[in-house]
């Protein structure tokens, strides 16, 4: 549990200073109630209440990876939280009449917070409708033909030999260009051995939701074998798929994949390349595609 939280820690810790320096701040002006002025329904609405807020908020940074969702969803909360412990902070002590600064300190997060929680909830929204969108399709032909892999939502190396085909004909009838793109991870045997295999296994299941996002609707992402994923882009012409392979490895640079053990950040890139089908078999049109690949790393191999 704490693990998971470690990468949240600048955010829980500052809360915790704010909703401590709330309480000292009261505890410096104000004076302790005697017990039988305490409104018990009161406190346990208003402390209910901020302790629920908490709550979700571990929830979400448990549940969510780090990213500006997640920034806005914690925001929000945090500031619900606080507006609520502020407000149960009063059943407490008594303050001065002189004294207003706890009136805004109760009611100036809360708006705030509501709004910031809005938004987040809004770009979650929009987030999961993008990722059902594109596993609508994939369990669709996941009924249909139960080709796929195991550790990711994608077809596997069979399943796409058997669409190649098909695209490859419909190209020729239609008349049409059919591309193939190819992305393979760069230093992937690196991650395997420094972090185990169970966290290569977490980092390729992350890299297949990153490319699905990144991807239109009729364009089906495979995984060729291990680290290894082939794109069939029908109706896309050589020079379009070159400027889709430089947005996805622009994508998977930007992915900010934190290990699960320590919570680090680990660095990807890969490497990609891209060829346009001709009259010819799939499996001459994938070793072609190998064959671009393997120029593609040349100069990755050479540094290493």
């Amino acid at each position: 549990m704490f693990s998971v939280l470690k990468p949240h820690r600048w955010k829980l810790t500052a809360l915790l200073l704010a909703a401590n320096l709330g309480l000292l701040l009261h505890l410096a002006c104000g004076d302790l109630k005697a017990v039988s002025e305490w409104v018990w329904l009161d406190i346990i609405g208003e402390g209910g209440s901020a302790l629920l807020a908490l709550v979700w908020l571990g929830l979400v940074l448990k549940s969510r990876p780090a990213g500006r969702v997640t920034n806005y969803l914690a925001l929000g909360l945090s500031c619900i939280f606080f507006s609520w412990w502020i407000d149960s902070l009063d059943e407490f002590i008594r303050l001065p009449d002189s004294i207003t600064w706890d009136h805004w300190l109760e009611s100036g997060p809360m708006p705030v917070g509501m709004i910031l929680l809005t938004i987040g909830i809004y770009h979650w929204h929009r987030e999961q409708l993008a990722i059902s969108a594109q596993m609508e399709k994939r369990e669709r032909l996941f009924r249909e033909h139960r080709l796929f892999d195991k550790l990711t939502p994608l077809g596997s190396a069979d399943y796409l030999k058997r669409q190649l085909a098909d695209s490859l004909a419909d190209s020729i009838s239609q008349q049409q260009p059919l591309s193939l793109l190819v992305l393979d991870l760069d230093n992937f045997a690196s991650i395997n051995q420094h972090f185990s295999h169970a966290e290569g296994d977490a980092v390729l299941q992350a890299l297949s939701h990153l490319l699905l996002l990144n991807l239109r609707r009729q364009d089906l992402l495979c995984r060729l074998a291990g680290d290894r994923f082939v794109v069939l882009l029908p109706n896309t012409g050589e020079r379009q798929a070159q400027l889709l392979a430089q947005e996805l490895q622009h994508a998977v640079h930007s992915l900010a994949h934190k290990t699960r053990q320590h919570g680090e950040r680990l660095q990807l890139a890969a490497s990609t390349a891209v060829v346009m089908a001709l009259d010819e078999t799939p499996e001459t049109l994938l070793k072609r595609l190998n064959l671009a690949l393997a120029r593609a790393k040349q100069p990755l191999a050479k540094s290493a």
